[in-house]
C-alpha cells in the first residue's frame, strides 16, 4: 500500500474558548451546542484546505477528550470515582528533557459495572464531517486497551469484572463494530488512538504493570496487541487505511512516560495488523530512529516530529534532516510527516495558541512537500 497523506496530523485540534466554554456550561442547549461546534468544525476544515492537507478532520470538536466518544456512549462508569496519575509538565525544551515537576492529573471514571453501550462511537460526528469535508476524512477512536489501566480500581471494578483482562475483552466487541460501521460508511482513514503501549516502553510504568496490576509486562504486551488486532478485523475488506497511534502522554502539555521503542517495536511492527504506525519522535524521550529497522514492507511510518506540546517552532531544516535520519533504517516511500500528537488530547488543549497551532501544521505541509512532492 502507497500511503498518500505524506503531510499528515493526529486529529485532535485547539478548541476555541466559545468552545470550550459551552461545553463546560450546563445551561447550555444540545442544540446551541451543535451549532457552535458545527461553525467551528467548518472553520478549521477550510483552514486544514488552505494549508495543503489531503487528510481531515473535525479536530475532535465534539468530544471533551480524545477517549470520551466511549465513556459518553456506554453506561458503567461511576464518574465520581478516579485514578490518580503522575504527570510531568511540559516547559522549555531543557527542563521538559531533564523531568519536569510532576502533577497529579485526576481522570475521569472507573467501571462499577458491566459496560452496556448506548449509542454509537462516532455515529454523531461522521454524517456532518462526510458533508462537509473538502477532501478524505479520518475518525479517530480510542484504543481499547486505554481503559483497563485507568479505568479498573480494585475493590470497585471488581464486582464487575473479575480481572483487568475480563474488563478489557469485554470492550472489544464495541470497538471492532465501531471499526466495522465506519468502513462501511467509506471512512478511508481509522486511526487508534494507543497511548498506553508506552507501558511497555518506559521501565517505571512496567514495574506498575507488575506490581500494580499483577501482570507480567511482556504477556500484557501480548494481549494489547491481540486486542487491537481483534477490533482492526471490523475493516477487513474495506478499502479503509488503519492506523495506530503511539505516544508518551499529551494531557496539557503534559507527559508521563519517557524510552525508545526498542522494548516493543519488533513486536508490534511484526504483529500488529495496522497499515500505519504514528510514531511520537519530537524530544529525545522518544529514543532513536533505529527500532523502525524492523518495520516491514508495504508499511508506513507517520514521524511525528513537530511538538504539540511547546509553542517554539521548529525549522524546516530540522526536520529535514531528521527525516533524512530515519531513511537510514525506513525507505523514505514508507515514511511521513505529522506532529507527535493531538494539540488538544482533552478539552482545554495543549498550552500554545490556535495560531502556533496552525503554524505548526503549515511547516508540516511544507516540509513534507519538499520531501515526497
Amino acid at each position: 500500500m502507497r500511503f498518500k497523506y505524506r503531510a499528515d496530523h493526529v486529529g485532535s485540534l485547539l478548541r476555541p474558548s466559545e468552545l470550550v466554554e459551552a461545553r463546560k456550561n450546563p445551561a447550555t442547549a444540545s442544540e446551541q451546542l451543535k451549532e457552535i461546534e458545527d461553525r467551528h468544525i467548518q472553520r478549521v476544515l477550510q483552514r486544514q484546505k488552505d494549508l495543503g492537507f489531503r487528510i481531515f478532520t473535525d479536530g475532535e470538536f465534539r468530544r471533551g477528550g480524545f477517549m470520551s466518544d466511549f465513556t459518553d456512549s456506554v453506561e458503567g462508569f461511576d464518574n465520581g470515582e478516579a485514578i490518580a496519575r503522575d504527570w510531568k509538565k511540559a516547559g522549555d525544551r531543557k527542563k521538559e528533557d531533564a523531568g519536569a515537576t510532576a502533577q497529579t492529573v485526576r481522570l475521569p471514571g472507573v467501571v462499577v459495572d458491566k459496560i452496556r453501550q448506548k449509542k454509537r462511537l462516532t455515529g454523531h460526528e461522521v454524517p456532518f464531517l462526510q458533508q462537509h469535508s473538502p477532501g478524505d476524512i479520518k475518525m479517530t477512536l480510542p484504543t481499547p486497551n486505554q481503559f483497563p489501566a485507568i479505568a479498573y480500581k480494585k475493590g470497585l471494578s471488581d464486582r464487575a469484572y473479575g480481572s483487568y483482562s475480563e474488563f478489557l475483552w469485554d470492550i472489544v466487541p464495541i470497538f471492532k463494530a465501531e471499526i466495522q460501521a465506519l468502513a462501511s460508511e467509506g471512512v478511508p482513514y481509522i486511526q487508534i488512538d494507543a497511548p498506553r503501549y508506552s507501558y511497555y516502553i518506559d521501565p517505571k510504568w512496567r514495574r506498575y504493570v507488575e506490581e500494580q496490576m499483577g501482570v507480567d509486562p511482556e504477556e500484557a504486551l501480548d494481549e494489547a496487541i491481540r486486542v487491537d488486532n481483534a477490533c482492526i478485523e471490523g475493516a477487513g475488506g474495506s478499502n479503509a487505511v488503519v492506523a495506530i497511534h503511539l505516544c508518551r502522554g499529551n494531557n496539557r502539555s503534559q507527559w508521563y512516560a519517557e524510552g525508545g521503542y526498542d522494548p516493543i517495536a519488533e513486536k508490534l511492527f511484526s504483529l500488529l495488523n495496522v497499515d500505519v504506525f504514528l510514531l511520537e519522535y519530537e524530544s529525545e524521550r522518544a529514543g532513536t530512529f533505529e527500532p523502525l529497522r524492523f518495520l516491514p514492507p508495504g508499511k508506513t511510518v507517520v514521524l511525528g516530529l513537530v511538538s504539540t506540546k511547546l509553542p517554539e517552532m521548529e525549522t524546516a531544516d530540522q526536520l529535514l534532516r531528521r527525516i533524512e535520519e530515519a531513511s537510514k533504517y525506513v525507505p523514505i516511500d514508507q515514511l511521513a510527516l505529522s506532529p507527535q500528537c493531538g494539540f488538544a488530547s482533552v478539552l482545554e488543549g495543549n498550552l500554545l495558541t490556535e495560531e502556533q497551532q496552525w503554524r505548526k501544521l503549515e511547516l508540516v505541509v511544507e516540509v513534507a512537500r519538499k520531501v515526497w512532492g
